[in-house]
This record gives structure tokens, C-alpha cells and sequence, in this order.
């Protein structure tokens, strides 16, 4: 395929995907929006009243920056999935299969549908925090790179669930059992710093703790991490994610019968 004819196909995919979510925008934008306030009068405002400062910061302000990362994660995670698998279910993708269109191009396509969801959701969540505290980016370029990369990491991860899930149920338990505990568990509401040095090191092991604290970084300008570190092994992770799921869907693990 030529140049034009390849960016033509590369397009048709994205616009598809985000006129999927906005056509649906009370199930796919409002619920993280009402949730994500939910967190910010209970935990921000009732609960971080009480407990005053975290980091050298007002609680809620060190909290933001973790629930914008974890509306971007669930909801670039979830818009892959879903709709990956939705197309499976319906037979959809053997037309994406047959026709010309490179591999790498319609997984390029679901990615940044779901890069586009979950930057859209952070930037609701965002809008929302200024109603409960003042936001000031301490470093632009490390902020909008670490969304960006976190956002397509995710979407990658959905599409890997969606072409091994076999039901419905199936896109459900990755988020269910692994990616929310790794969410709480990732320094959204705290810093590591209060756990016991064992745990500290077992913490580590959560990539989302990278996520979150590169991104509270670019907030706030306070990390418990090596931020390099933290780039690195984002796109190390990212490089293989791409590569695996461009073999499976080269292989037609979960697609061809």
C-alpha cells in the first residue's frame, strides 16, 4: 500500500474508535468523571483534612496527580479491550484480516483510540482538580510524555486481553484481579516512603508505582523513583508489548478458527 493509501486506513481506524466512546460518551466519559470527584471529597477533602500533609504537600494535591494516572490507565486499558474483542465477537476483524492493510497499522489504529480515550478522561479528571486545589506543572515535557506513554502501554496491554479473551467475562478479570490492585497499590494515596524498607522493595516491583510517581514528578517535582529509570523501563516495556501483540495478531492467536 502506498504512503496516502496506508495513513487513509490508519485514520478510518481512529476515527472509528473515539466516535465509538463519544457516541457512548455516559457510559465511557461521565462514570470516571463522577467517580474521580468521589475521590476528591472523600479522600482529598474529609479524609485529608485529617491527615494534613503527604511529601511536603496538602494531601489532596498529592493525590491528584495519581488519580489523573489511574483515570488514564483503567479507561485507555478498557477502550482496547472492549472494542478489540467487540470486533472479534462479531466476526468484524476477519475484514480488517483479508483486506490489505498492514498489521502494524490496525494495531497502531485500536492504540491510539485508546491513547485518545485515556488522554481524554486525564484531562476531564484534571479539569475537575481545579476545583478542589491549585495544579502548577513543575515539568511539562516529563507530564505530557509519561500520560502519553502510560496511555499507550495500557491500550497495548487491552489489545493483548482482547485477542486471549474467549467471553465476555474474560476482558473483566485482568482489570479486575491484576490492574486495580496495581493501581491502589502504586502510590496514588501515598508515599512509599511510610512503608517498612521490606516493603519499599517489594513496591518496586509495581510498574505502576513508576507511572504514578514520573507523573507526580511532572506535577509536584517530587518522586520516589529514579524518573530515567522510570522512561527506560516504560519504553522497554512498550517495545515488547508491541512486538508480542503484533506476532499474535500476525499468528491469529484467538481470531482465526
Amino acid at each position: 500500500m502506498k504512503p496516502r493509501e496506508l495513513l487513509i486506513a490508519f485514520w478510518t481506524i481512529v476515527v472509528k474508535e473515539i466516535r465509538r466512546f463519544m457516541r457512548i460518551w455516559p457510559q465511557t466519559l461521565l462514570p470516571p468523571a463522577i467517580t474521580m470527584t468521589l475521590y476528591f471529597i472523600i479522600f482529598g477533602n474529609l479524609i485529608g483534612s485529617r491527615i494534613g500533609e503527604m511529601g511536603g504537600f496538602d494531601y489532596m494535591e498529592y493525590i491528584v496527580p495519581g488519580l489523573i494516572m489511574m483515570s488514564v490507565i483503567t479507561n485507555s486499558y478498557g477502550n482496547v479491550v472492549s472494542s478489540f474483542y467487540g470486533t472479534k465477537f462479531q466476526r468484524n476483524v476477519e475484514e480488517l484480516l483479508v483486506s490489505p492493510i498492514p498489521n502494524w497499522i490496525i494495531l497502531c489504529g485500536y492504540v491510539v483510540g485508546g491513547v485518545a480515550r485515556g488522554v481524554g478522561v486525564g484531562l476531564i479528571v484534571t479539569l475537575l482538580s481545579l476545583f478542589f486545589t491549585d495544579l502548577q506543572v513543575h515539568h511539562l515535557f516529563v507530564t505530557i510524555s509519561i500520560v502519553l506513554m502510560t496511555a499507550v502501554l495500557f491500550s497495548l496491554g487491552g489489545f493483548i486481553n482482547a485477542i486471549y479473551a474467549n467471553s465476555f467475562d474474560d476482558i473483566s478479570i485482568v482489570p479486575t484481579f491484576i490492574l486495580t490492585p496495581l493501581t491502589y497499590l502504586g502510590g496514588v494515596f501515598y508515599s512509599i516512603q511510610l512503608l517498612p524498607e521490606f516493603w519499599q522493595g517489594v513496591s518496586m516491583l509495581n510498574p505502576i508505582l513508576y507511572m504514578v510517581n514520573t507523573f507526580r514528578y511532572g506535577i509536584l517535582g517530587v518522586s520516589d523513583i529514579n524518573i530515567v529509570f522510570a522512561f527506560s523501563m516504560l519504553l522497554a516495556v512498550i517495545a515488547v508489548l508491541f512486538s508480542y501483540s503484533l506476532y499474535l495478531l500476525q499468528k491469529g492467536k484467538g481470531i482465526r478458527s
